[in-house]
């Protein structure tokens, strides 16, 4: 009983102890970041978690919803992963689902980035005021304001219309720029304007460029290296369309002018045969032994299973045919070596009719727990690369007048295909011409053959002579009017070039969405068995953008006081003729 009652005597103490310690602490648990090296290891963090990839991607003409008929009349009975992506394909607001793999997570995430990054920077400038200038804080300050710069550019390219000049722009709403940590409780935030927005971004990333200092990083390509860096701000002037500034920061990425590229390019096709599914592509090809990688960014996504799982909409038929599978390009026609990835189809279905994805999405899987088989979804995102610097460059080069260039680094990227194939042998040499000849026709043949009553007179053969819409006519004078840039008959074949290269290289990783917003690509989307159409851009030819081309502002962030997008359609549902009695093909469960 003695030994009893001391017990509960020291426990009574040690209550009172507790209670006088914990009084004495301050409430702000937060830790306090005293020295460079704590900051420098608090970036690691300051990256996004989550990828805006599955519903930009869905949102593309790389998808098509295998429950509407093709020109033959065959659909399938399948069903979508998620409520999400059946607004995503119809460009409907998106509030059905929050977390990874929506804009709502896509919103939190780049914004939490974003808090990281301003309370580095603000630590920084405590650190600077007090006397230290050196080489790791600049460096660190150099990541903080390029890493802010890319969130806020992404939001903007998620959230907003695309950029349209600096006076047009003005007309735009953009997306709150975060400068300061947040300290008050539910503050308001003005969206401003897209200008604002970019000149925002632009301000960071010229301030941020020449503090990068590769030196400081343990791991450089998980940061904004050098490289990656110089490839943002080349990703962010060819939005802009400042083709001076796109030409100086690729370059820089490679090293100079004159570097080869050849080595910053692909080689997963040369080692396919060790290569036994998507996961092992998906780590081959985000390795960050490879020179082409120069920033990779882990991000909590199952994006995979909702092309495999959920498999109502896919890469599919005149999508497949554009881009992976029996198309056609310059110097290639049927199976071609410009893919990085794998195809794969479900056991049973028609490979015409089958799910396709790329290696480079494959999925990795942590586990919490092996005996349950639980844990995390992961898609590893090869956010800046060898082959982007050289598309941008060679954009920048087209509209600078040097075809020439253009179309030599536009070789380059073709010619790293080949090195990965089995076979040569089908291949036409590369030149000049025969982009000019091939673009010219694609397009005219698009051109001629889109409308719904030549669909019902050619039938079968009416994706044949769309050429698959690989050279969709590109407005990009209409979205970004500048004095001095356009795009004319002289150049648009290489221009259509770039584009279908583009749409290539970024398959499957969502960079096609921002293509067709800035381009101006107008296309549509047939939806379920009744075959109900929607077009995005349906008048951009009389200089009207199609407000849907910027996505709804989560609900959540709506109900705390930032302002909506304004999404409203034209008229824009319709039923197109020309389609055989559907036949459907029943569900892998049937």
């Amino acid at each position: 009983m003695k030994l009893r009652y001391f017990i509960l005597a020291g426990v009574a103490l040690l209550g009172l102890s507790s209670c006088s310690d914990f009084l004495d602490k301050p409430t702000d648990t937060r830790v306090t970041l005293t020295n460079t090296e704590q900051l420098r290891m608090l970036m690691t963090s300051a990256y996004p978690e989550y990828s805006y990839v599955p519903f930009c991607e869905i949102s593309t003409d790389n998808f098509i919803d295998n429950n509407s008929p093709g020109v033959d009349g065959v659909r399938f009975n399948l069903s979508s992963y998620d409520r999400n992506d059946d607004e995503a394909f119809a460009w409907e607001d998106i509030r059905t689902s929050t977390g990874e793999d929506t804009p709502s997570g896509s919103w939190e995430g780049y914004y939490n980035a974003i808090a990281t990054c301003n309370q580095v920077l603000e630590k920084v400038e405590e650190f600077e005021a007090n006397g230290d200038n050196s080489g790791k804080l600049q460096a660190v300050k150099g990541e903080a304001l390029i890493d802010r710069a890319y969130c806020h550019f992404m939001l903007a390219n998620i959230f907003c219309m695309p950029y349209r000049g600096p006076e047009l722009s003005q007309q735009e709403p953009g997306i709150p720029y975060m400068t300061k940590p947040e300290t008050t409780v539910k503050p308001h935030y003005e969206r401003g304007t897209l200008a604002e927005t970019y000149a925002n971004i632009e301000r960071d990333i010229e301030e941020g460029l020449p503090l990068i200092n590769d030196a400081y990083y343990e791991q450089p390509k998980y940061h904004f290296n050098k490289q990656a860096a110089y490839t943002f701000a080349s990703r962010f002037y060819l939005f802009k369309r400042d083709y001076p500034k796109v030409l100086e920061y690729a370059n820089a990425a490679f090293g100079g002018a004159d570097v080869d590229p050849m080595p910053y390019m692909t080689d997963i096709w040369a080692h396919k045969d060790e290569l036994e599914d998507d996961g092992d592509f998906n780590r081959y090809y985000a390795d960050p032994v490879h020179m082409r990688n120069f920033m990779i960014i882990p991000t909590y996504s199952a994006y995979l299973r909702h092309l495999y799982q959920g498999n109502r909409y896919a890469c599919n038929r005149e999508a497949m045919q554009a881009t992976l599978w029996d198309g056609k390009g310059p110097t290639w026609s049927g199976v071609h070596p410009c893919y990085n990835g794998c195809g794969m189809y479900i056991a049973g279905y028609n490979q015409d009719y089958g799910l396709w994805w790329a290696g480079a999405v494959g999925e990795q899987f942590e586990y919490t727990d092996k005996v349950a088989g639980i844990g995390y979804a992961h898609q590893v995102l090869c956010e800046f690369t060898g082959e982007e610097a050289l598309l941008n460059r060679a954009e920048a080069k087209l509209f600078l007048g040097d075809i020439d260039g253009c179309v030599a680094d536009l070789g380059v990227w073709e010619a790293a295909r080949r090195n990965t194939t089995n076979s040569t042998s089908s291949l036409k040499t590369w030149s000049k011409e025969i982009v000019k000849n091939f673009y010219t026709t694609a397009e005219e043949k698009y051109v001629l053959n889109s409308k719904p009553e030549r669909r019902e007179l050619l039938g079968a053969k009416y994706l044949d002579s769309l050429y698959y819409g690989i050279a969709k006519p590109i407005n990009i004078d209409i979205v970004c009017p500048t004095a001095q840039y356009h795009n004319s008959p002289e150049i648009n074949p290489y221009l259509q070039c770039i584009q279908h290269f583009r749409r290539i290289e970024f398959i499957f990783r969502g960079m096609r969405w921002f293509d067709i917003k800035r381009y101006g690509i107008s296309f549509s989307h047939t939806i379920g068995k009744d075959a109900r159409v929607v077009t995005l851009n349906p008048n951009i030819a009389s200089g009207q953008l199609d407000h849907r081309m910027a996505l709804q502002i989560p609900n959540e962030v709506i109900a705390a006081g930032i302002d909506p997008n304004t999404r409203i359609d034209p008229p824009l549902t319709t039923k197109v003729s020309g389609f055989k009695k559907a036949t459907v093909r029943p569900n892998s469960s049937d």
